[in-house]
C-alpha cells in the first residue's frame, strides 16, 4: 500500500514539473518576438503587482479593524473586572466589618447564657 501512494506522489510531481515545464516551453517558443514577450512580461508584472497592492491594503484595512475591534472588546472586559473586583471588595468590607451578613449575623444572633 505505501508503495502505491510513493507512487502516485511521484506521478503527481512528475506531472506537476512536466506541466511548468511546458508551459515554460510554450512561452519561449512562441510566435512572439522577444521584445513582444518581455513586454508583455511586464504588463502582467505589473498587473500581478498592482493587484498584490491592492490586497495588501485591504488586507491592512481589515487588519486594523480587527485589531481595534480587539482593543475595545479588551477594554470593556478589564472595565467589567475592574467593577467586579470593587464590588468584591466592598462585600469583603462589609462582611468583615460585620455589615454585609454571612458567618458574624450567625454570631451576633447566637447569645452567650448568662
Amino acid at each position: 500500500m505505501a508503495e502505491r501512494i510513493n507512487d502516485r506522489d511521484h506521478f503527481l510531481w512528475g506531472f506537476l514539473i512536466g506541466g511548468i515545464m511546458g508551459a515554460l516551453a510554450g512561452l519561449f517558443f512562441a510566435p512572439k518576438s522577444g521584445k513582444e514577450l518581455r513586454a508583455e512580461f511586464k504588463e502582467k508584472g505589473s498587473e500581478a503587482f498592482e493587484n498584490a497592492k491592492e490586497f495588501y491594503s485591504e488586507a491592512r484595512v481589515k487588519a486594523r479593524a480587527i485589531l481595534e475591534d480587539a482593543r475595545r472588546r479588551a477594554d470593556e472586559l478589564r472595565k467589567e473586572a475592574d467593577r467586579q473586583l470593587t464590588e468584591a471588595r466592598q462585600r469583603a468590607k462589609d462582611i468583615l466589618s460585620g455589615e454585609g451578613g454571612g458567618g458574624t449575623e450567625a454570631s451576633r444572633s447566637q447569645k452567650p447564657d448568662s
